[in-house]
């Protein structure tokens, strides 16, 4: 197994289009995406945000999520953290290994403070995902996403430069995407 975190490439559309169509949670994370010319769109807005910097996580050669820093505020050194996955990938504890490595970065390398994510409560896998990474629970905002007509409560975390690095674990090499 094979298992890269790169920028995003025109040539992932094909297998972005498949990960977006893999589960129903995706419509939260991903815009419609129902063609390559979408996807290829979607990654070219990627590719030239100077306020983000998204990474494919790459698995044996094919595109199977994402982990990204994105409203990146230089002043106060924050940024928001995300991270998806196709379902079929899922429960390999990539997504976690993932997180980590690019959260390290960011505190590191990107010179960042703090690192902020949110996730609906009773999503119990992202949870995980962001404790593994080394986050750490803040509170919950109360009925803070609408999906579906249904209110749900968010709960936020963070992770700190000075926090305490995560459990140990292997990390994914990683390309970091040239900034203009």
């Amino acid at each position: 197994m094979e298992l890269l975190l790169r920028p995003w490439a025109l040539g992932d559309a094909a297998d972005l289009v498949r990960a977006r169509a893999s589960h129903p949670d995706l419509d939260r994370q991903l815009p419609p995406l129902d063609d390559e010319v979408m996807a290829r769109s979607w990654v070219r807005d990627r590719q030239r945000d100077p306020f983000a910097v998204f990474w494919a996580l790459v698995l044996d050669g094919r595109a199977v999520g994402q982990v990204a820093v994105s409203h990146l505020d230089p002043r106060h050194g924050t940024g928001w953290f995300s991270y998806w996955l196709a379902a079929g990938v899922r429960g390999r504890g990539l997504a976690s290994r993932a997180a980590a490595t690019v959260a390290d970065w960011a505190l590191a390398a990107g010179s960042l403070h703090r690192l902020e994510l949110g996730h609906r409560v009773d999503n119990v896998a992202s949870a995980r995902v962001a404790e593994r990474a080394g986050f750490v629970a803040e509170g919950v905002e109360r009925e803070k996403f609408l999906y579906d007509g249904v209110r749900h409560d968010v709960r936020t975390m963070a992770r700190l430069v000075g926090d305490p690095q995560p459990a140990p674990y292997q990390p994914v090499p990683m390309s970091v995407p040239a900034r203009g």
